[in-house]
């Protein structure tokens, strides 16, 4: 027999009854909490399609049943069949709605957010229909240039051949139009909207009058070249005066250097010129040098450099080079290797200048990176550069599931350690933090070279990954993070789907998801640098500012 039965290129307009009660199934479960809340027209994406993946699901196993030539029901069963799968499609439809909203409110009840009315069930039903819809109309395009292919070369080859090569086609066909068309071009729009949004120069940020300043007359780098979140970083944080009216003391002004994507054309020429703004800034000169590995937008998160720099009373130089403005995720669709050889770029010419300054007077050298930031950042050194001369230290947030570092340690853990808070050979270089547990953990002593990762149970830029939809995480086992839902359950395929959505979309407060307070930063910053000076009633203090 031929490995598929015979068929015609007339499209097929009825629904799998198999394909509806297992999409119907998938979308109930897409109902269910995940990491973070989710508003309706998000949640109606993801119903739409988990459905569309659960019908797909169902007609692939109808289809498999009749290539295996096992027996088919009886008109009289299917009949039968039909209706009890329709009155089950909307019976677990209705009872899933039902608890939708009681799931989204106490996910958002976790997280201190305003509870909702509703979910809003009719809305989300039309969204959910018209994704299923569009999805089901790709899938029957597809189907039918296959099988027009596949008929009309058939006359000229044997079947098996015809079907190989027009799958081929097809798919060939597909990824070009969906990849070279329509991704592409919506790339290349949001290149534009991106580049024209870094070009905005808000005229509420002050100029920089000293000479100190990244921008300023006396400046290597020009103010319009910063780019919008480098003069943002720039002109933001604390002053010399805000510094020392909280210390009640005079307190030099904190060092931040700054170089735009426009300011120089290559990695290596914008790492140079850091480092010479750098050094005339007096950057060397400070206690504290901080590089910083910026978001792909060029972002830094104030959070974390306003709480290092009133940690250090001042006395810290930061520097930061900008390698795209594009958000994360675009960055790592379109030039993902690019951020890598930029932060590589840098920390070559800061740290070779850095080890050839005498021990005893040189600054202490830390690195510090937020999401791709702390990837970029990952990657921008080689142990075996540094094992006779280590820098200080690193501090790593929100670090993407692509961490290689991460990944390791993660699955490397000492035993009965979780997944979401590993403990890593007793602590004794790599440490984890969240909201609750801070680094004094460690069982063995903490040595002078000090990797942190700060990271929250319920951040899903860390915890995705494409095995979820397969496989279950090991962060969902028990005991779970303080922040993940006790009603979080994995399902295949939809899991996957609901991760996705909290990581491009998600949004929460403070202090979870890829939220991170800067009370936390404060934690992490005085374990790992271990500033002088501070008293329990200070540390109180600053913790009630930035609380």
């Amino acid at each position: 027999m031929p490995p598929f039965p015979a068929y015609s290129a007339r499209p097929q307009m009825y629904l799998s009854v198999v394909g509806l009660l297992v999409g119907t199934v998938f979308f109930a479960f897409s109902l269910t909490p995940s990491l973070l809340p989710r508003p309706f027209l998000i949640q109606g994406v993801i119903s739409g399609l988990s459905f569309a993946a659960g019908y797909g699901l169902g007609v692939a196993g109808v289809w498999f049943w009749k290539y295996l030539e096992l027996p088919t029901p009886s008109k009289r069963t299917v009949r039968f069949t039909q209706v009890v799968a329709g009155l089950l499609c909307v019976l677990i439809t209705f009872s899933f709605i039902w608890q939708a909203s009681e799931w989204q409110n106490s996910l958002r009840a976790l997280m201190g957010i305003e509870e909702l009315a509703g979910v809003q069930p009719v809305l989300l039903g039309v969204i959910a229909a018209l994704v299923f819809v569009l999805m089901l109309s790709l899938a029957r395009l597809f189907k039918w240039v296959f099988r027009t292919l596949s008929i009309r070369l058939h006359r000229y080859v044997p079947r098996r051949i015809s079907q190989i090569f027009s799958i081929t086609a097809a798919v060939f066909l597909f990824w070009t139009v969906i990849n070279g068309v329509l991704v592409s071009s919506t790339l290349r729009g949001l290149d534009r909207s991106f580049q024209q949004l870094d070009a905005l120069i808000d005229a509420d940020l002050p100029h920089p009058v000293h000479a100190w300043q990244t921008g300023s007359q006396e400046s290597l780098i020009n103010w319009k070249d910063l780019g919008r979140q480098g003069r943002s970083f720039v002109a933001g944080g604390p002053t010399a005066e805000e510094l020392s009216d909280f210390f009640d003391t005079p307190v030099p002004p904190p060092i931040r250097v700054y170089v735009g994507l426009n300011s120089a054309d290559t990695p290596e020429q914008r790492a140079r010129l850091a480092l010479e703004e750098l050094k005339r800034a007096g950057g060397f000169d400070r206690s504290i040098l901080l590089l910083v590995t910026p978001t792909g937008t060029g972002w830094v998160d104030p959070s974390s450099q306003n709480t290092v720099e009133y940690l250090h009373r001042g006395d810290i130089a930061t520097v930061v080079a900008q390698y795209s403005y594009l958000n994360s995720p675009l960055t790592l669709l379109t030039d993902q290797g690019y951020g890598a050889e930029n932060a590589r770029a840098l920390f070559t010419e800061i740290y070779h200048h850095w080890r050839t300054l005498p021990p005893e007077s040189r600054p202490r050298l830390f690195l510090r990176g937020l999401s791709l930031g702390s990837l970029n950042s990952d990657l921008s050194f080689d142990l075996f550069d540094i094992i006779n001369d280590p820098f200080d230290g690193a501090l790593w947030s929100g670090p993407p599931f692509r961490n290689e570092t991460w990944r390791r340690v993660t699955a490397e853990r000492d035993p009965g350690s979780p997944a979401w808070l590993p403990e890593f050979r007793g602590g004794s270089v790599v440490r984890f933090m969240n909201q609750e547990q801070r680094l004094n953990h460690g069982k063995e002593e903490w040595g002078t070279f000090r990797i942190v990762f700060l990271q929250y149970a319920s951040d899903p830029i860390t915890f995705f990954s494409p095995e979820s939809a397969w496989k279950e995480p090991e962060w969902m086992r028990e005991p779970r993070g303080p922040d993940v839902s006790p009603d979080l359950r994995w399902f295949p395929i939809v899991t996957m789907l609901q991760l996705a959505a909290d990581m491009m979309v998600g949004t929460a407060p403070k202090g979870f998801g890829h939220e991170y307070a800067p009370t936390d930063y404060i934690h992490a910053w005085l374990a790992l640098t271990e500033p002088e000076g501070w008293s329990e009633s200070e540390l109180q203090r600053l913790l009630a500012l930035f609380d």
